[in-house]
């Protein structure tokens, strides 16, 4: 088991500081911070559609995916370390080319809705493409 959190502030980054996974210290609007900020977001994005009502295996899917994410933000937090390999970008690029086989072509873009569940699809995308961003960012600047 990981190690358990018995409160939910430090009160070490009031400096405007924040500790990394290897402890060193960056300032809370560092890149690295920005980008280990936007991969929780997405996190929660997909535990906000997994609150919802979705089919067993896209449930598993995604519980694969915030494992996946969970591990993504914790190699980030680690200046150096690597948790996600070739492999996991295999499975999930295997997972949206099965969900588009039966799918006609795009013609043009979607906008955001048709239900619930389909808005907050698209919100996850959004934040994933953010996310994304912030990784590139990082990357311009330190390696990753």
């Amino acid at each position: 088991m990981g190690k358990r959190l018995s409160k939910i502030y430090t009160r070490t980054g009031d400096g405007g500081e924040t500790g990394l996974g290897d402890g060193s210290r960056v300032a809370k609007t560092a890149a690295r911070v920005a980008a280990m900020g936007e991969i929780d977001e997405l996190n929660c994005m997909l535990g906000v559609l997994l609150g919802g009502e979705l089919d067993g295996a896209a449930r598993e899917r995604l519980l694969t995916i915030q494992h996946g994410l969970f591990n993504l933000g914790g190699e980030v937090s680690i200046p150096g370390h690597q948790l996600i390999g070739a492999a996991d970008v295999r499975r999930l690029e295997e997972w949206i080319d099965e969900y588009n086989r039966d799918l006609s072509p795009l013609r043009e873009f979607i906008l955001p809705g048709g239900s619930a569940a389909a808005a907050q699809c698209h919100l996850a995308r959004a934040v994933c493409r953010r996310a994304e961003r912030g990784l590139l960012r990082l990357g311009e600047g330190e390696a990753v």
